[in-house]
């Protein structure tokens, strides 16, 4: 296989993230190191304030981590608070009552020095947005890449005889896992501040120039999708008129939204839709996939990305679908194709991007049918007879999910090798990006990532632990839901030719 340093897969577990205790988290710039010296009045808490939460971990325990005031409303004389937890993912904020808030150690938020104004305006402040979003850090940073000549070098790969040997010395610009998995927040782009126009091809990456105070709150109450009810994460810009609604009725298959069970049932009597508009591209039991043209079906295409923006916070809402596909994957049953999740990509990508959103909805998560939308994309781009990565930065629950895949993939290549000769088994890593379809860059993070890859004498070499080997196994046990390419009827299109698609 790849002939390189030799390398020892591990078997690396997840380490704990470890939680603040009550009060503790590093305030960011306008907000007061003094706390308060004797407890607060409810009265006194105000946006912008900090103190510790109480709220219930996954383990069902009682946690205290420090949070922000975002927002306070008065319903009937009882306050509520929309607090977001410091250093947790936005999906967690929520309102809460008094009674939850640490008023003992709270954060007054630091009074802002007046600034000089010029010709009668106010200057800039010091917690403006252009400067909170320059202070984030990328987490999902490529892997330090292998020299050059690793990418057309052969190594060799050969399995290990009991537990590889846990690697001394981190290599340089590879994460530990626990931080590579960053949240939402913290694998945003940074920019100048200054929002840009939609672009007609490009990227659907969030500036985060342009978040204020409303669109860090979810503002979407309840979906109501078919069967299912869903609680969103994030803000989606919904007409006003409908987010003071405890619930918002959506069609599951034209995804048009209405305010009432009453105007969704008259919709029905209506909509002759019993499936995603386009084309049915793939289909084996009751998965199916339709490809949908974001110019020919706009307003489906757009009631999806609002259906979508409530769980991604990573990416930005474009109404001009005009530049995108969308895949939509659907389950068969007696009533019609339901929705379960989609990607889209750009008809024309100049960065090889074969994906720009992906979104599993939640009651269909945790159940494998994430990792067959990322198979589903990569198998659309072996027949395009590209490679492709997706769009950066990922979620937190998109880089797990792209890990895993990754990982999986490149270890069936690497466990099915076989050598004519009786020698070790030889393969580059260009090949391995060409059998998959995976960018060379995503193939070379994995390894890294895995611990798989190493320099020894004159050598790359890929080392297949046995923890490693049994581990994958087991998950390959798992997996039930696969593409089956032979029942994809998918012909490429050259959009470049097509003018304005």
């Amino acid at each position: 296989m790849l002939s390189g340093p030799e390398v020892t897969m591990t078997d690396r577990k997840d380490p704990t993230r470890s939680r603040k205790c009550p009060g503790a988290g590093n305030g960011r710039e306008g907000h007061a190191p003094r706390r308060a010296s004797k407890m607060a009045e409810v009265g006194e808490v105000t946006e912008g304030c900090r103190l510790p939460v109480l709220r219930r971990n996954q383990d069902n325990e009682d946690e205290w981590p420090l949070a922000e005031i975002l927002s306070v409303k008065d319903i009937s004389g009882r306050k509520l608070f929309y607090v977001h937890y410091i250093d947790f993912n936005k999906r967690l904020d929520e309102w809460v009552t008094h009674d939850r808030l640490d008023l003992k150690k709270i954060q007054f938020p630091k009074k802002e020095a007046k600034t000089p104004t010029k010709n009668g305006l106010p200057g800039s402040r010091p917690g403006s947005p252009e400067r909170e979003v320059k202070r984030k850090v990328e987490v999902v940073s490529p892997a330090t890449p292998v020299p050059a000549s690793t990418e057309t070098t052969q190594a060799s790969v050969f399995p290990q005889n009991g537990s590889a040997r846990r690697a001394v010395a981190a290599q340089p610009g590879r994460k530990r896992k626990s931080n590579c998995l960053g949240t939402d927040e913290d694998s945003q782009d940074s920019s100048d501040g200054i929002p840009s126009a939609p672009r007609m091809t490009g990227s659907l990456v969030s500036d985060r120039s342009h978040d204020d105070i409303i669109t860090r709150m979810k503002n979407i109450e309840c979906i109501e999708l078919g069967r299912h009810r869903l609680k969103p994460w994030y803000f989606s810009p919904y007409p006003q008129e409908l987010t003071t609604l405890p619930v918002l009725y959506l069609c599951e298959f034209c995804l048009k939204y209405v305010k009432s069970l009453k105007c969704l049932q008259r919709h029905l009597t209506k909509c002759d839709l019993r499936h995603p508009p386009g084309n049915e591209i793939y289909r084996k039991g009751t998965i199916s996939f339709f490809e949908i043209d974001g110019r020919k079906n706009k307003s489906y295409s757009q009631n999806l990305c609002l259906l979508a923006k409530c769980f991604l916070d990573h990416k930005t809402l474009y109404y001009d679908t005009d530049p995108f596909l969308f895949y939509v994957m659907t389950e068969y049953d007696c009533k019609g194709f339901h929705i379960v999740g989609y990607f889209s990509k750009e008809k024309e990508s100049t960065e090889d991007y074969n994906v720009a959103c992906i979104l599993t909805l939640p009651p269909y998560q945790r159940r494998g049918y994430g990792k067959l939308l990322i198979e589903f994309s990569y198998e659309l781009s072996k027949v395009e007879g590209k490679t492709g990565t997706p769009e950066k930065p990922l979620s937190d629950l998109g880089l797990l999910s792209y890990r895993s895949y990754w990982s999986q993939t490149i270890l069936e290549i690497l466990m099915n090798l076989k050598s004519e000769t009786g020698e070790r088994p030889q393969i580059t890593i260009n090949e391995i990006s060409e059998i998959t379809s995976i960018k060379k860059e995503d193939v070379i993070s994995t390894l890294q990532y895995l611990n798989l890859i190493n320099y020894y004498k004159g050598q790359y070499i890929l080392t297949l632990s046995e923890d490693i080997v049994d581990g994958h196994e087991r998950a390959m046990l798992k997996r039930i839901l696969r593409i089956d390419s032979k029942c994809l009827h998918f012909t490429p299109k050259d959009w470049s030719k097509r003018g304005k698609w």
